[in-house]
C-alpha cells in the first residue's frame, strides 16, 4: 500500500437537473432525479423528498430513504395540484401573472408519487390530518396495547403518531385477530407478530440489501403475518439490523431484549473497532455500563447499518476481570502499589539508560492515531524497531472487512507499523533471542500469540506493558499500564478506505485505566524534556501538522463523519 502526502481532493460535482415544486406555499428546489438505493441508478424524485428538503414533516412507516419504495403503509398520504392546462394544452395564469393550479381529486403517496414541474404539495391540510387519523386507526385495530413492556416504547413512530394523530378510544368493538407472539425467529431475533403493521422494511432489507431473501408475509388480509422462510431461521450477519428500522416493536433484539428503557440511555457518538471498516455508531450507556450499539449514519462508511459481529462486540469492556492497577517491579515485591508518576518515572530512567538498538516496540493496530502517532515518536527517539501485529478474518460483501484492525491504516500513517504489517515481529524476536534487545514495550497485544513465546519473553530485562484485559503478555510483564477501551475515551481511527473518524468518551474507565495517550504524553516528556498537548484536540492538530498524510485535517474539522485522506 503506498501512502501519499496529501488529503484527498474531490472533484467538483457535475452540474445537476433540478425541480421547482411548492411544499406549503414555500417554494423548494430539488434534483430531478435521486440515486436509487439498491441499484444506485438515478430515479425520479419524489414528493416526500421535496417535502423533507422543504422542513415539512410527513409521518410514513414503510419508507425508509435507504430502501426500495414499497408505497403500502398509506401513511403518507398528501394532497397536491399541477399547473392548469387549457384546451389547447398550454399553462392557465392568474391575474397576478402565477400559474392556476388545479388540485388532484385524490390524495397520493408522497413516498412513490414523482414530482413534476410546478406542482404544489399540501401536507397540512384538514383532509391530509383526517386521512392520516383513519389510516392510523385501521393500523391500530389489531395492536396490541402492551407499550408499558415494549423495548421500543420510547422510539415508537406508533407511538409517537398516535399522540399526533390518535383517537383517545378505539371505535372497534369487535375481537382482535391474534397472532404468533414471542417468535424465535433466529438466534438473535425474537417477533412479536401482532405488534407488526406489515411496512416490510425488514424483509425489504434482507433481500435487497443483504441478499438474503429469508422473510416474507403469509396468509390475507388481517390476518397477514410477517414470518421466516418455511423450515429456515433468520440467521446472516445483518439480522439486528431489522430491528433498527422495525418503526415499532414486532422485532427485537434478544440480547437487548427487557435490558433498559432507552430514554434512561446516553448516547454517545463513536466507531466500531471490531474491524477496519469503522462504522459510524452510537454507544447506549447508563450508570457506567454499556448496554447496546446501534449504527449511526454516516453515507461515507456504513450508509445506517452494521453488522451482527460488530454490533454484539461490545460486552468484553465492563468484564470484571479489567485491568485496572498500575504495577511496577517494585510494587509487585513490596506489595505496595505506586502512582502512575512514580511508575512513569521509572520508566523514562529505564528508556533513558537503554543502548541504542536494545528497545523494541510493539502497538497495536487497535490503538488510536494519537496513541500510535506518540509511540512512533518514542520509537523514534529510542532508535528502535517497531511493528504491529495484522489480524485478518473472514469478511462479506457489504460491511465486515478481512482486516479485524480498526486503524491499520493509521499505524502505516504514523509509521509505527512495518510495511508489510508484521514482518518486523520475526525480527524482533530474533533480536530478543541473541541478546540484542533488552527491553520490549507492547501497547495492546498478547505477543505470546504472535511469535513471542514466554520463553523468550523470559530473556528479556524489563517489559513494558499496556493493555485492557489479562493475558499471558501481561502477566510476564515488569511494568503494567492498563489502558482504556474506545467506548472510555477520545480518539480518532483511519479506516480502510482512509476515512479519518473520531470517537467520543461513553463510560469511565475502572481504578487506575487510562486513556493510553495521556500517559505516552507524559512519558514522552519524561524522556525527551519537550511537553505536549494536554487535551486530545491539541493531540490531534499536532499530529496533522508533523504526518504528511494528515496534513490539513482538524480536531473540529472531522465533525461527526469524518475526513478521507489519501492512503
Amino acid at each position: 500500500m503506498s501512502i501519499a502526502a496529501t488529503t484527498e481532493t474531490k472533484p467538483a460535482a457535475p452540474a445537476t437537473d433540478t425541480i421547482t415544486v411548492r411544499v406549503n406555499g414555500k417554494q423548494v428546489e430539488v434534483p430531478k432525479t435521486t440515486p436509487d438505493p439498491v441499484s444506485g441508478k438515478p430515479v425520479p424524485t419524489t414528493m416526500i423528498q421535496a417535502c423533507f428538503a422543504a422542513g415539512a414533516m410527513v409521518p410514513h412507516y414503510c419508507y425508509h430513504p435507504k430502501l426500495p419504495v414499497a408505497g403500502n403503509c398509506r401513511m403518507c398520504l398528501v394532497e397536491f395540484g399541477t399547473p392548469a392546462l387549457g384546451p389547447d394544452r398550454k399553462p392557465i395564469f392568474n391575474p397576478d401573472g402565477t400559474p392556476r393550479i388545479a388540485k388532484a381529486p385524490r390524495p397520493a403517496i408522497a413516498c412513490a408519487t414523482p414530482l413534476s414541474p410546478g406542482m404544489e404539495i399540501y401536507t397540512d391540510t384538514p383532509a391530509v390530518q383526517q386521512m392520516r387519523q383513519g389510516v392510523l386507526e385501521f393500523l391500530l385495530i389489531n395492536h396490541p396495547l402492551d407499550c408499558p413492556i415494549c423495548d421500543q416504547a420510547g422510539e415508537c413512530k406508533l407511538q409517537e403518531y398516535s399522540v399526533e394523530y390518535g383517537q383517545s378510544e378505539s371505535r372497534f368493538a369487535e375481537t382482535k385477530v391474534h397472532k404468533p407472539k414471542r417468535v424465535d425467529l433466529g438466534p438473535r431475533i425474537v417477533l412479536d407478530d401482532e405488534r407488526c403493521i406489515l411496512c416490510t422494511r425488514c424483509i425489504r432489507f434482507t433481500r435487497d440489501i443483504v441478499g438474503d431473501d429469508a422473510l416474507g408475509i403469509v396468509n390475507r388480509g388481517s390476518y397477514n403475518t410477517l414470518t421466516a422462510y418455511p423450515g429456515k431461521v433468520f440467521d446472516n450477519n445483518y439480522t439486528l439490523n431489522t430491528v433498527d428500522i422495525c418503526p415499532v416493536g414486532a422485532l427485537t433484539s434478544k440480547d437487548f431484549r427487557f435490558q433498559m428503557r432507552v430514554w434512561f440511555l446516553k448516547e454517545t457518538k463513536s466507531l466500531c473497532t471490531s474491524c477496519a471498516t469503522g462504522c459510524s455508531i452510537i454507544i447506549g450507556s447508563r450508570e457506567e455500563k454499556i448496554y447496546r450499539y446501534e449504527p449511526r449514519e454516516n453515507d461515507a462508511v456504513n450508509a445506517c447499518w452494521m453488522c451482527d459481529y460488530g454490533r454484539l462486540n461490545y460486552k468484553w469492556i465492563g468484564r470484571e476481570d479489567r485491568l485496572g492497577k498500575v504495577q511496577s517491579p517494585k510494587s509487585k515485591v513490596q506489595s505496595q502499589p505506586e502512582g502512575w508518576a512514580a511508575v512513569l518515572k521509572g520508566i523514562a530512567e529505564k528508556l533513558k539508560q537503554a543502548p541504542a538498538g536494545s528497545v523494541a516496540v510493539i502497538a497495536s493496530a487497535r490503538q488510536t492515531n494519537e496513541e500510535l502517532y506518540l509511540l512512533a515518536k518514542l520509537a523514534k527517539t529510542l532508535g528502535t524497531l517497531s511493528d504491529s501485529v495484522p489480524r485478518m478474518g473472514g469478511s462479506d460483501k457489504l460491511l465486515l472487512n478481512a482486516d479485524r484492525n480498526p486503524n491499520s491504516n493509521g499505524a502505516r500513517l504514523t509509521g509505527i507499523a512495518a510495511e508489510p504489517m508484521g514482518s518486523n515481529l520475526p525480527k524482533i524476536a530474533e533480536g530478543i533471542r541473541s541478546g540484542r534487545i533488552k527491553t520490549l514495550i507492547v501497547f495492546g497485544e498478547d505477543v505470546t500469540r504472535h511469535g513471542l513465546g514466554a520463553e523468550l519473553l523470559g530473556k528479556l530485562e524489563t517489559i513494558i506493558v499496556s493493555d485492557i484485559l489479562p493475558n499471558e503478555t501481561t502477566r510476564l510483564a515488569h511494568y503494567l499500564l492498563p489502558g482504556c477501551a474506545h467506548a472510555e475515551k477520545r480518539g480518532t481511527f483511519t479506516n480502510t478506505k482512509g476515512r479519518v473518524q473520531k470517537f467520543m468518551k461513553a463510560v469511565e474507565p475502572p481504578g487506575d485505566a487510562r486513556p493510553e495517550w495521556e500517559f505516552l504524553r507524559e512519558l514522552a516528556f519524561n524522556i525527551t524534556g519537550h511537553d505536549g498537548f494536554v487535551s486530545i484536540e491539541g493531540l490531534f492538530n499536532q499530529m496533522t501538522a508533523e504526518i504528511p498524510a494528515f496534513n490539513g485535517l482538524t480536531w473540529a474539522g472531522l465533525g461527526d463523519t469524518g475526513m478521507t485522506v489519501r492512503i
